[in-house]
């Protein structure tokens, strides 16, 4: 890694900041982006090797900008973590098409947009994007279908990207986290209980919760080595090849029966959070 260039987004704090700090202790120097002004105390506890730009996956000019301080900061780019990403939660009786069609820009036109605004220079240097998915690429994820449809999407535009871009000799991989002790995981579980309880029932080890440094180490070590996949934990490997199985009816159709009651309560929950924030 040794005074490669490694942009990531959503680097302020979580797995992005962690990456970062591992990857700049293999000799990288790294670009941090993010829409949270905490990215810029993140990379000064980093160090000289690294640097911030205030940027949204949402809007292309912002990334643009970045993408040319990164240039001229650090004389070109060799590596993009698309990382940036949220959930909202709720079933579709409950939840609102914004809120999907917000969490659909961010976790996927947002990763289409990042890669866009770096093409050129990893087409330069032939370079390498890992692409930040999750485990929820391979399997539903009741209350959560906006979550899961975008990292399925993900999933699909990496698969795409590396067939596209084999030519230009830049590399697509994609990471598939399970469940990360992340800030978004933790605020998710205290304001509705009923998430945690979905979760604890899903069978191992799609219910595995990894903590941020393990993730980051893994992270790390697949963009070091430019690897096609990344399973965090590795075991997550297992539900990718039995994806077929898990969408089946057989295995599926214990889960309709029993899903209803915890269904209704997320959503009674989500609506208080809602009206909590709106008071």
């Amino acid at each position: 890694m040794s005074g490669q260039v490694v942009l990531i987004t959503g680097a302020a704090k979580g797995i992005g900041a962690e990456t970062a700090r591992r990857l700049a202790a293999r000799g990288a120097r790294v670009a941090l982006i993010d829409r949270d002004p905490e990215v810029e105390r993140t990379a000064a506890s980093i160090g000289a090797s690294a640097a911030a730009w205030l940027g949204d996956v949402t809007d292309s000019p912002s990334l643009d900008d970045a993408v040319t301080g990164v240039v001229e900061r650090f004389g070109g780019i060799d590596i993009v973590m698309a990382n940036a990403g949220i959930a909202n939660y709720g079933t579709i009786r409950s939840g609102r098409v914004e809120e999907f069609a917000r969490t659909i820009d961010v976790n996927l036109t947002g990763v289409y947009r990042t890669i866009a605004a770096a093409l050129d220079q990893l087409i330069e240097r032939r370079g390498y994007v890992l692409i930040v998915a999750s485990v929820a690429s391979y399997t539903p994820l009741p209350g959560g279908a906006a979550y899961a449809a975008s990292k399925a999407g993900v999933d699909s535009l990496a698969a795409t990207l590396r067939l596209e871009l084999d030519r230009d000799g830049v590399t697509v991989g994609s990471a598939h986290p399970c469940w990360i002790d992340t800030d978004l995981v933790r605020s998710a579980e205290a304001a509705m209980p009923s998430f945690a309880t979905l979760r604890g029932k899903l069978p191992w080890p799609a219910k595995a919760v990894t903590s941020v440094a393990e993730c980051a180490d893994a992270i790390a070590e697949g963009i070091e080595t430019r690897a096609l996949r990344v399973y965090v934990p590795k075991s997550a490997r297992l539900i990718s090849a039995v994806r077929s199985l898990i969408m089946s009816p057989r295995v599926q159709g214990p889960t309709r029966r029993h899903l209803p009651p915890d269904l209704d309560r997320l959503d009674r929950e989500v609506e208080a959070a809602r009206r909590r924030v709106v008071t």
